[in-house]
């Protein structure tokens, strides 16, 4: 094993950059409250069980997604390098980079996408406070499709290209923390005022019993698949995202607290989200099963329902903009750490190039969910649905997978990095070694092979 390192390798001209502690946290709280919770775990309980899905959340996020996350900023902080050299930082191995690298190109597809989606947001907001939402009789899956076979989500998905290139251009303290410290208290704010209206509507009481009150029976084994599968996702796993973000965390920071902290905001937002959206539904008699259009097609006939719907969809739509903001920033700070050390790029050169090539290769998903793309299949998907599947069941998973095994059994001193000794220390081996793989290995193998979605 090599000696672990103090500095991180970037690019010709760059400065070695560092979080503060208070800021490595909300940066980190600010990657895990992506769309995943507001926009996909809603509807994944929504199908696989309420109540009953979302204590297994829990008890997944506890037993794998903690432990995982702990390993990816351990091995960040550890190696001082980006989400592939970190890895050979650590061990005498070389080929351990290039496994690390598959998380790089995890993060960089998965930002040519996400850019759609997180575009989407930004139109809805727009929409939804202009009132142009809250036309009486509207047919809202109509309205998304004739929104998204348009060239509008182009307009927008640049808008969100630009945005995150210019915060990740400018660095960590002066960009991606600062953005985090303005964004994540605004966005706590407009998450509890949704709540509290949504848990005052009439009828909300169903709501929060179908959220909260568990029947069990409902559960399945793929139900345990999906949960897991979400744990991974909601904490950005498996994408070098939290990698990436340890090696700039100060060795004084307590890695084992930061763990605890940013779980415990990824469980609050969840449990938050849910309190709204499911209170909501069940409010003006909406399915709540109605799969990956919940946030764009059911809520929009919800809120032009409610008293001043216009202003609580505004906030709704604002919300999601704010949590897909905050991820996107997080994701595309992955290959730019990237190109920052293995190409010597200077951090403006690599986030201007980076964002205009995700933007160029998003293209294609942008139009294929109701564009002129859409009826382009190839083996049953079309393009915006491969590049979820390929990242989210296929990538991401392997890219957990490398990370638990590198630190359960390649890298002797991953406990002493963490700052983990007895008891502790050997919980967490005990999941990476022996727990972790195995379930990532069947939610791999069930999305591969058993039920591709």
């Amino acid at each position: 094993m090599r000696k672990q390192l103090t500095e991180t390798p970037l690019g010709q001209g760059n400065k070695v950059e560092r979080f503060t502690s208070s800021g490595f946290i909300l940066a980190a709280i600010g990657s895990s409250v992506g769309l995943g919770n507001m926009w996909k775990f809603p509807y994944i309980t929504g199908l696989y069980g309420g109540a009953a899905f979302f204590l297994l959340f829990i008890v997944c996020l506890i037993l794998v997604g903690l432990p995982i996350l702990l390993a990816e900023m351990t091995i960040g902080r550890g190696g001082r390098g980006n989400a592939a050299s970190s890895f050979s930082n650590l061990a005498s191995d070389k080929n351990w980079k290039w496994l690390g690298f598959l998380m790089v190109l995890t993060a960089f597809l998965i930002m040519a996408y996400y850019g759609v989606v997180a575009g989407w947001t930004l139109q809805y907001t727009v929409d939804s406070l202009s009132g142009a939402l809250s036309k009486p009789g509207m047919d809202f899956e109509k309205q998304f499709f004739d929104f998204a076979g348009g060239y509008w989500p182009l307009f927008w998905q640049l808008v969100v290209m630009v945005i995150c290139g210019i915060v990740v251009g400018k660095g960590i303290s002066g960009g991606i923390e600062k953005f985090n410290k303005y964004l994540i208290p605004g966005f706590l704010i407009i998450l509890l005022i949704l709540m509290f209206r949504a848990l005052t509507l009439p009828g909300a009481a169903a709501g929060v019993e179908f959220f909260l009150k568990p029947d069990f029976s409902v559960l399945t084994g793929e139900s345990a698949l999906i949960a897991l599968g979400h744990a991974f996702f909601s904490l950005s796993l498996g994408m070098g995202c939290m990698l990436t973000y340890g090696s700039y965390v100060q060795k004084e920071q307590s890695l084992g607290k930061a763990t605890v902290a940013i779980g415990i905001g990824d469980l609050g937002y969840a449990l938050i989200a849910g309190l709204i959206i499911f209170p909501t539904v069940f409010s003006y008699g909406i399915e709540s099963d109605k799969g990956v259009g919940l946030a764009f097609m059911a809520l929009p006939a919800a809120f032009s329902q409610m008293p001043l719907g216009t202003v609580f969809g505004g906030l709704f739509f604002l919300l999601l903009a704010i949590a897909a903001l905050t991820s996107a920033v997080s994701i595309l700070e992955v290959p730019v750490a990237y190109a920052m050390s293995a190409w010597k790029w200077s951090r403006k050169k690599a986030a201007a190039i980076i964002s205009a090539v995700c933007y160029v290769i998003g293209i294609p998903a942008a139009l294929s969910v109701g564009g002129v793309l859409t009826d382009w299949t190839p083996f049953g998907k079309n393009v915006f649905d491969w590049f979820d599947f390929t990242t989210a069941y296929v990538l991401m998973p392997l890219g957990g997978l490398v990370v638990t095994l590198f630190t359960g059994y390649a890298w002797k001193r991953a406990g002493e990095e963490a700052g983990l000794t007895g008891f502790w220390y050997r919980a967490w081996m005990f999941s990476l070694r022996y727990i972790a793989p195995v379930l990532i290995l069947a939610v791999l193998l069930y999305s591969i092979f058993v039920k591709p979605v």
